[in-house]
């Protein structure tokens, strides 16, 4: 694979992060995947200059553009607006504002008739037209706005090598899942989504738009005289997921990677049941989890001993949840899929066998020391298992396990699709198990959710300093971001699923007076606590 300086590449990503060769970064996963097919990749980090996108030439098939792990606006600013403040280590400053549309217009000046694939989070949850938090308005979807040939939504592995192998022989590139397109008619396997006009002038339109969103159907939403059409989400399967993890990283990483804390994390999983309502994940890796095998994993780490720098410690075990590793349907293969909420779902796996017979294993190999648990888990599937909690507590935590409560307004929390009615049951067990090694719990909070209010944020205050939770590891402002059924009640100022009003705070005087009652808490860190 070529990342730097030879021509004559069939294909050129365009990333505003750095290349990676490891299994966290998209760009990484991305051209590795291509590489293991045969095709010359180039990597552009982080262009600037109109010299940086040109430098690698004209690609025989497509340039593919990334902002990268994060929308770019979400990057740049804090949830209050404000720039995030310059600092020389993390290179906050260095992506261009709606990254994506800004590297396709500079390819468009140098090369008007390549072809343009859009990829990542920043595309895959603006494939529609959705509120903007940064503009206050609704923005049409980014497909035209980037003047891109075709976005890849979700995961984008099968999806780019379709592309790649549709231009090898010069066919076109409609109805691959797991795109979208602009077209100018529509056939009847689509449904029709509120129009931009419609949504626009209407925000009951926006929340039907809201609520008809879905990686499991072909849609289409109207613009002046076309459609941007969804094509349906492909299956991706622990085969698969196996194949793109035992690719060659050499886990080599740029010098100035986010990813040095994960050098040697193990990614188990992909998508999230978690259904919580201020979350994209479910549409963009999926609301059923799709986990590799164990073998494959077993295998990784085996491999990982022998990795130069390795000292037998894996940094974490890396899901959406680390705990919904093997969480699968008990029902019959053959069932027709439902659109119940898989986490509340009784056919739902939670017994974490799996995953407990994952950890021993792996724990078992030379050269391991320790598996961390990092990311933090689910507390409340993890109650379905306390054989888990112990196994974790006795082996895998450092000092402190992560869990998000978020809240503990039954409104707030109830808007947010979360139930935080097992957390002191939760906190009573782990407490009772950790008396000897010490370990401790941090807690994740959010504040200025839609239906959060100042009383609000002042009950949440009061709980927390009831009940000693001194050990907060953050709380968050809410950031509307685009496609979760949060920024849609953010933006109306209703429940898209019951049509009844909600408390909405928008001021930003407010925002920051509840920023500055959690500010009383002692806390370890901050999120977004810029003014």
């Amino acid at each position: 694979m070529i990342t730097k300086t030879e021509k004559d590449l069939d294909i050129i990503l365009i990333s505003g992060e750095y290349y990676d060769d490891h299994p966290l970064s998209p760009v990484g996963v991305i051209a590795k995947v291509l590489d293991a097919k045969g095709y010359r990749v180039g990597v552009i980090e982080k262009p600037e200059k109109t010299e940086h996108f040109t430098k690698l030439g004209v690609p025989r098939l497509c340039f593919g553009v990334t902002s990268g792990s994060i929308d770019s606006m979400v990057h740049n600013y804090t949830p209050l607006k404000r720039k995030r403040i310059e600092d020389e280590h993390s290179d906050a400053t260095k992506l261009p504002d709606r990254a994506v549309i800004y590297y396709c217009n500079k390819l468009k000046q140098s090369f008007k008739s390549s072809v343009i694939v859009i990829g990542g989070i920043e595309a895959s949850l603006r494939r529609f037209a959705h509120y903007d938090y940064w503009d206050n308005n609704i923005r049409r979807s980014i497909l035209l706005d980037s003047r891109a040939n075709i976005l890849v939504y979700g995961n984008g592995e099968k999806q780019i090598l379709e592309i790649a192998e549709r231009l090898q022989q010069g066919k076109d590139m409609d109805q691959i899942p797991g795109t979208c397109v602009l077209r100018k008619e529509l056939d009847s396997s689509v449904e029709i989504l509120p129009s931009y006009k419609e949504i626009s002038e209407d925000k009951q339109k926006f929340c039907e738009m809201q609520m008809k969103f879905s990686n499991d159907k072909n849609l289409a939403q109207e613009y002046t005289n076309s459609y941007v059409i969804q094509y349906q989400y492909p299956k991706y399967t622990t085969k698969d997921l196996d194949w793109i993890y035992s690719l060659n990283y050499s886990r080599k990483l740029h010098p100035r990677s986010l990813l040095k804390m994960g050098r040697f994390s193990v990614v188990i999983h992909r998508g999230c049941i978690g259904a919580c309502n201020f979350c994209s994940l479910s549409l963009h890796q999926g609301g059923r989890i799709i986990s590799r095998s164990e073998d494959s994993i077993i295998e990784e780490i085996k491999q990982l001993t022998a990795y130069p720098g390795f000292k037998g410690y894996i940094d974490d075990f890396v899901g959406p949840s680390s705990n919904m590793y093997a969480m699968t349907c008990t029902r019959s293969p053959s069932t027709t899929s439902c659109s119940e909420t898989c986490v509340q779902c009784p056919q739902l796996d939670k017994t974490h066998k799996r995953l407990i017979s994952l950890l021993r294993k792996a724990r078992q190999i030379p050269g391991i020391k320790k598996i961390f648990i990092r990311s933090g888990i689910r507390y409340d599937l993890a109650l379905e298992s306390r054989e888990y909690i112990k196994e974790i507590s006795d082996y895998h935590i450092s000092g402190c396990l992560k869990i998000a409560p978020e809240h503990f307004s039954n409104n707030v929390v109830r808007l947010m699709g979360k139930d935080n009615k097992r957390f002191d049951e939760f906190i009573s067990y782990f407490a009772a198990i950790n008396q000897r090694n010490k370990q401790g719990l941090r807690y994740y909070f959010m504040i200025g959710h839609p239906g959060d209010t100042l009383s609000e944020v002042l009950y949440l205050h009061d709980i927390i300093k009831k009940r000693h939770l001194e050990n907060i590891e953050q709380f968050q402002l809410f950031t509307p971001t685009p496609m979760t059924m949060s920024t849609c009640m953010y933006w109306t100022g209703l429940n898209p699923i019951t049509g009844q009003k909600i408390k909405v705070v928008y001021d930003y005087h407010t925002k920051k007076r509840l920023k500055r009652v959690m500010l009383n808490l002692p806390l370890q860190k901050s999120a977004g606590d810029e003014d």
